[in-house]
C-alpha cells in the first residue's frame, strides 16, 4: 500500500493524470484548428450562432483552460471553465431524452460520462482552492 501511495504522491503521476484529464479538449481545439470550417458546421448543426466566433471561442476555451489546468496557473478557473463548458455542451449535444430507443443508450452513456468528466474538473477546482472537506 505504501508502495501505490508513494507512486500516486509523485508529481509526475500528477501531472500525467491533469493531462489526461485535459486531453479530449486539447485534441479537440487541435482538430478545430486544423479544420475550422468543420468547426463553424458544428455551431451552426446546434443551432447557435454567430458559428465562427463560436467556433473560435469554443477553441480559446479549451486550449487555454485546458493549459491552465496542465500547467498549474490558475488552475482553478480553467478547471471551472472547462467543468461549465462540458455541462453546456453535454446538455446540448446529448440529449439522450429526445432521440429514438436505438440511440438512446449510447448517447446517455455519453451523457453521463461528460457529467462525470465534469465533476472531475469540479473536484481539479476544489482541490486547488484547498478547500477539500
Amino acid at each position: 500500500m505504501e508502495l501505490l501511495h508513494s507512486a500516486l504522491a509523485s508529481p509526475w503521476v500528477h501531472s500525467l493524470a491533469l493531462l489526461l484529464l485535459c486531453a479530449a479538449f486539447l485534441q479537440g481545439a487541435f482538430d478545430k484548428v486544423r479544420d475550422f470550417s468543420a468547426a463553424v458546421a458544428e455551431m451552426r448543426h446546434f443551432g447557435l450562432a454567430p458559428a465562427a466566433p463560436l467556433a473560435a471561442a469554443t477553441i480559446a476555451l479549451e486550449a487555454v483552460a485546458s493549459v491552465m489546468v496542465v500547467s498549474g496557473w490558475g488552475r482553478w478557473l480553467g478547471a471551472l471553465a472547462l467543468c461549465g463548458f462540458t455541462l453546456l455542451a453535454t446538455f446540448l449535444a446529448a440529449r439522450f431524452w429526445t432521440v429514438p430507443a436505438p440511440q438512446r443508450r449510447p448517447m446517455a452513456n455519453t451523457f453521463f460520462e461528460h457529467l462525470g468528466l465534469a465533476g472531475a474538473f469540479l473536484l481539479v477546482a476544489i482541490h486547488d482552492l484547498g478547500t477539500t472537506p
